[in-house]
């Protein structure tokens, strides 16, 4: 019964747990048990094998064909996770539904997938063609499952199909999915560094993000990948201060942190004398630059920037966040940024955390303690709030009395004290004590309070509780030194009391009193020592050495009375056990004591061992610990934690502050110009004629509603195509609704001048003044750079514009309204252009057969193949596309070895994979590792030749510890050569002379087309461009799969499809020049082949059938 009540209530918890995740992921879970379920909790087995049965049914449910069933196993499964199970051996039954239907189903299989891709790397890599697919889902949340799950995969060679899925959904109309890649953002940059430059775009797109949900989450990743880039957060420094309230709580702490930083470099010190702090000054924002302020600017030292207010006002409202965290950050930020006299509006909110949990409790007290040292009138208004009460924990109670001795003064300090008086009474020692030294503190910081404190700290030597009498005795030797002639009657009450004390470090301190001022009780100190002398063999170290420090200064003072007895401790040191004794009583035997060796020396001694000793500091154990910044792991454990950022000093002359200006109006009107046709003005001017000078002027003038109307329905058109947002597609419609009236008369102006005959509608403008605002970025500062997509766009429609002219003539007496209603659809159908031209890895839906009307390209270009590297497409109609790379046995060459390199080695190969720095580099990964003892620094690429060499070099890799490796990628462009590409590779100390030997295959990429196709393309590149010879194949080659794995092996090339069975193609194109390489094997006999290579480059070709022929003839 035992048995079965405990599976029970682990089902039920199990149950409850799912029920919380499944919530967040919006799904709806039956309460109930489940039949299976209720079999498993009744059954008498063990818990090994009530787990291993239990497996074994949600493996049998996960393959069933009923969804409920699925549905079901991934919830038992997800409710296994959460109580942290393994389930990992259920991945291959899991993973093979990840292409179900079910959206329920799938959001639960990604989440498994997420918690177990990295241990089962090998698995999930087959099953990136449906992360893929699943990028386009509708679903938001399946969209962000897909992108985690596959920035969850560490595995390097999927790199180039993370980073372009990145890049996609960083343009996703779903602020939750562009979240979701600012997170995964970080991923790939730990997983690949070199790919730091193009996920410094994507950051610069996402910052431009006006989504609260996104905000927090690419500042993250701005502080992972790029902290230094300050000019970044330049544009957007506004809109992170004007968003700050709204975003998530944690992305508050990461925005607060990094404008603190922020603003130490972009700002100056507003702790400067002198300063003006006008919280009013509404116009300065906007007229900075007014005779009035540069008056007040002469007449003052320093005047506060208006984005250094802004900071400080848009902050100051989360003080009343109910996370302490964010509460916490705003107290930073105004410590190190705002004005001294306006820090004290944080005191109240970090009091009031002091309610809060005793975690949260020791983190705000830290930073109180260290703020309190330098402004104690912040938190003098507020002492009863540090009281130490009984429930607290010893490091509260120990922080809280910081605090309070911080806090002290001549005005508090009776308070104080009597305060004191009670925590020494109190039950724990360790505070009792720590009560101790704070009274000590108060005596030396308040002179007036000296004797009292003196005085109860004597009476405190007679409690009954040695560990306060010890350390009052510690204490009151540290206070005697300040004034020692005053207190000789201290000295003789310790020396009655030493032979109750029992603590080392109490006794120590007594003999050191004793020792010091021995000439001021003469009597007593040589009996002390005659006392030591009994007990000296059963001391602690410390009490035996000052045993002898006592010794030798009663033997230079009083010789007469102590020369015996410090003989006999002499000579008991002389033989003692530890080394530490015996050195030092050699040393002070030759010192004091006269002999023909010690020379000199023994003249000094008086002055060495009686000279006088600067009294002690008492000072707080946080005094310095201002050179962290508060709230960060450093000020907290008082020592520069890994990755902690230094806040820089202000700068003395305040940056520029205009480049945080946000331009709206004026890029825009700029914006028509660029994408029109602008480039042959004076054929733009012919487009209008004499007779049409009125009309124009008119529908320029009393049209102007009408064309706002029709730009602003332009705009939200454009709206859903893009991704931007509704608040930047209403701003720009005004703001090109003014740009098309400027344009439009500035045009009329020239046909007036000019006088040409030729006719075109006003309405184009319109269209093209619509697109330049849409493509105008979040901040309104202009359009965003797209000047090889807008000639491509130019180019590709310049067939298509005088069919459009004509329709305008035709169209050119309609009534406005229908003249309206055409050009939206015209700026529907440009726009429906554009976004299909604009092509990403992962975008496959949008490559589709081209309507017939459109004019076909005739090459595809080296960049269009770039990007479609790596793709298995379809529902392609062009003739050659591009496909998968063919995935062989990696060969590893080696690069340097370790005794060459001193330590350092290198081994490199082809990854295969397209380039992402050039499309005509061939891509090199490289594996460097240190051999040696010690770390390897500065790791870099230095002189390369031939000199003409392009090579994408690696960044610096800073430090390489021992025993450590770390793979880097490279791209080098070899010209479709198989010359080697030299260069050196460089540490801090050496430099070393390397190759990469390319194999003719690796410089070619795959290519896939139809067999007819094959069969033209081949008929033309006969003659010179064909190479064949016959080939000897061994008898294991002689197989469809063993001839294609033989040839992959040797040449990056992909696979024709033949109706033949004895007739083998192959297709790719060469890295560099794009030229087309056509492999066919037809088999003559068991064992003969005639191998045919079809290509413009002979010697490639040579080459290559070289390297055939010694693969299809190997076993």
């Amino acid at each position: 019964m035992d048995v079965g009540f405990s599976m029970r209530s682990e089902a039920a918890g199990a149950m409850r747990t799912a029920l919380i995740s499944a919530e967040n992921l919006q799904l709806t879970l039956k309460t109930g048990l489940s039949q299976e379920e209720q079999a498993l909790t009744h059954t008498g087995r063990s818990p090994t094998e009530t787990h291993k049965a239990g497996n074994e049914d949600l493996k049998e449910m996960l393959e069933s064909n009923k969804e409920s069933l699925k549905l079901e196993a991934m919830k038992r499964v997800v409710g296994l996770i959460a109580k942290g199970k393994n389930a990992s051996e259920l991945f291959p039954a899991v993973v093979k539904n990840v292409a179900s239907k079910n959206i329920e189903l799938k959001k639960l299989v990604y989440v498994y997938l997420v918690r177990y891709a990295e241990e089962q790397q090998d698995l999930a890599l087959l099953s990136i063609s449906t992360f893929q697919r699943a990028l386009k889902e509708p679903n938001q949340f399946i969209r962000a499952s897909a992108l985690r799950v596959l920035s969850s995969i560490r595995v390097s060679i999927i790199v180039p199909v993370m980073m372009l899925a990145i890049k996609e959904a960083a343009a996703d109309m779903s602020p939750y999915v562009r979240k979701t890649a600012a997170h995964a953002i970080q991923k790939l940059y730990s997983l690949d560094p070199d790919q730091k430059e193009q996920l410094i775009e994507v950051i610069e797109k996402l910052l431009k993000d006006k989504s609260t949900l996104v905000a927090g989450s690419v500042v993250v990743a701005f502080e992972e990948v790029c902290p230094d880039r300050i000019d970044l957060i330049h544009k957007n420094y506004r809109k992170l201060c004007n968003l700050l309230v709204d975003v998530e709580e944690w992305g508050q702490v990461v925005i607060i942190s990094m404008l603190t930083r922020y603003a130490r470099t972009q700002f100056t010190s507003p702790w400067k004398e002198g300063a003006m702090f006008d919280e009013d000054n509404e116009t300065a924002f906007y007229e900075s630059n007014s005779e009035e302020k540069k008056d007040q600017t002469e007449a003052t030292a320093y005047v506060m920037d208006p984005d250094h207010r802004l900071l400080l006002r848009n902050t100051k409202p989360l003080l009343q966040s109910r996370n302490t965290a964010v509460v916490m950050s705003v107290a930073q930020l105004y410590w190190h940024v705002a004005p001294k006299h306006e820090v004290n509006i944080v005191t109240k909110s970090l009091i009031r955390l002091l309610r809060s949990h005793r975690e949260v409790q020791y983190i705000v007290l830290q930073n109180i303690a260290t703020m309190s040292i330098q402004r104690k009138g912040m938190f003098e208004p507020f002492l009863k709030s540090f009281y130490v009460r009984s429930t607290d924990a010893t490091h509260i109670k120990t922080l809280k009395l910081e605090i309070l001795t911080n806090l002290a003064n001549e005005a508090n300090i009776s308070t104080i004290l009597r305060e004191f008086q009670t925590y020494v009474k109190s039950q724990d020692k360790a505070f009792a004590a720590a009560t101790i030294q704070a009274i000590g503190r108060c005596a030396t910081d308040i002179s007036e309070v000296t004797d009292t404190c003196l005085s109860g700290l004597v009476l405190l030597l007679s409690n009954r509780d040695e560990t306060v009498v010890a350390e009052s005795v510690v204490v009151i030797k540290k206070l005697l030194q300040t004034r020692p002639t005053q207190h000789s009657d201290i000295i003789r009450h310790m020396a009655k009391i030493f032979d109750n004390i029992s603590v080392s470090m109490a006794r120590a301190s007594i003999l050191w009193l004793m020792g010091e001022y021995c000439e001021r009780v003469p009597k007593i100190a040589p009996d002390v020592l005659r006392k030591m002398a009994k007990t000296f063999t059963a001391e602690e170290d410390i009490v035996k050495l000052q045993t002898v420090n006592l010794a030798a200064k009663l033997y230079l003072t009083n010789s007469k009375q102590t020369k015996l007895l410090t003989q006999y401790i002499l000579n008991l040191g002389k033989y003692d056990q530890s080394y530490d004794i015996r050195d030092r009583t050699r040393f002070i035997r030759q010192l004091i004591v006269p002999n023909e060796k010690s020379g000199a020396l023994n003249k000094y001694a008086r002055r060495i061992l009686l000279a006088p000793k600067p009294a002690p500091m008492l000072e707080s154990a946080f005094k310095d610990r201002d050179r962290f910044q508060l709230g960060t792991l450093s000020h907290s454990i008082n020592s520069k934690a890994t990755g902690y950022q230094e806040l820089s000093d202000w700068p003395a002359v305040a940056p520029d502050q205009s480049v945080r200006n946000v331009e709206v109006i004026e890029p825009v009107q700029e914006s028509a110009p660029l994408v029109g046709k602008t480039k042959k003005p004076k054929s733009d001017a012919k487009f209008y004629s004499d007779d049409e000078e009125e009309k124009e002027e008119k529908a320029s003038e009393s049209g102007s509603s009408d064309s706002s109307s029709s730009e602003e329905s332009g705009s939200e058109s454009e709206e859903q195509s893009s991704e931007e947002s509704s608040e930047t597609s209403s701003d720009s419609g005004k703001s090109s609704s003014g740009s098309e009236k400027s344009s439009s008369e500035s045009e009329s102006e020239q046909k007036k001048k000019m006088k040409k005959k030729t006719k075109k509608a006003p309405q184009k403008k319109s269209k093209t003044t619509a697109a330049a605002s849409s493509d105008s970025d979040e901040n309104g500062n202009g359009p965003v750079a797209q000047d090889s997509s807008s000639s491509a766009q130019s180019s590709s429609s310049s067939e298509t514009d005088s069919e459009d002219d004509s329709e305008d003539d035709s169209n050119s007496d309609a009534p406005p309204a229908q003249q309206k209603k055409k050009s939206d659809v015209k700026a529907k159908t440009k726009v429906e252009e554009k976004s299909k031209t604009e092509v990403s890895l992962l975008d496959l839906d949008d490559f589709c057969p081209a309507p017939a009307n459109a004019p076909k390209p005739a090459v595809i270009s080296p960049s269009l193949l770039s990007d479609l590297e790596g793709l298995s497409l379809s529902n392609v109609s062009s003739a050659m596309q591009v496909t998968t790379p063919s995935f062989g046995p990696v060969k590893t060459h080696e690069l340097l070895h370790h005794m060459t390199g001193k330590g350092l080695s290198a081994k490199y190969h082809f990854p295969r994979q397209p380039c992402l720095y050039q499309p005509r580099m061939v891509a090199v990964q490289v594996i460097l590792a240190n051999s040696s003892d010690h770390s390897l620094e500065k790791i870099h690429i230095g002189d390369r030749s031939p000199a003409g060499l392009s090579i994408h070099c690696f960044n610096t890799i800073e430090r390489l510890e021992p025993e450590a490796s770390v793979t880097v990628s490279m791209g080098i462009d070899f010209s479709d050569s198989t010359q080697a590409a030299n260069f050196q590779l460089c540490t801090k100390e050496d430099q070393f002379s390397v190759s990469i030997q390319p194999g003719v295959g690796e410089l070619l990429m795959p290519s896939t087309m139809t067999e007819q196709d094959f069969s033209k393309e081949q008929g033309k590149l006969l003659g010179m461009n064909e190479t064949s010879a016959t080939v000897t194949m061994a008898t294991a080659n002689t197989s469809s799969q063993a001839i294609s794995k033989q040839v992959l092996s040797v040449a990056n090339v992909g696979v024709v499809s033949s109706s033949p069975n004895d007739l083998h193609r192959f297709a790719g194109r060469t890295v560099s020049s794009g030229a087309l390489v056509l492999v066919s094997l037809e088999l003559k006999e068991p064992s003969a082949a005639l191998l045919t290579i079809n290509t413009e480059k002979s010697v490639m070709a040579s080459m290559l059938l070289r390297d055939l022929k010694q693969a299809l003839a190997l076993a």
